[in-house]
């Protein structure tokens, strides 16, 4: 696993988490809801070439 992969992962949290904060203090609580949900979106995105990689190392490891 690559460490600026963790970085980018990390800097759409924290864009993702003030964002959130800012609608939600305007009184956009839904706005805010899809943040999040767009940034857990982009944030899976960037992880399925990990996640495929740690599942095709599972499947190696019990000979499935």
């Amino acid at each position: 696993m690559n460490i600026s992969l963790v970085l980018k992962v990390a800097g759409i949290g924290l864009i993702v988490s003030v964002a959130h904060l800012i609608l939600s203090k305007n009184g956009r609580d839904e706005q805010a809801s899809f943040v999040t949900v767009a940034g857990v979106v982009v944030a899976m995105l960037m992880l399925t070439k990990e996640i495929a990689s740690l599942l095709q190392s599972i499947k190696s490891a019990f000979g499935i």
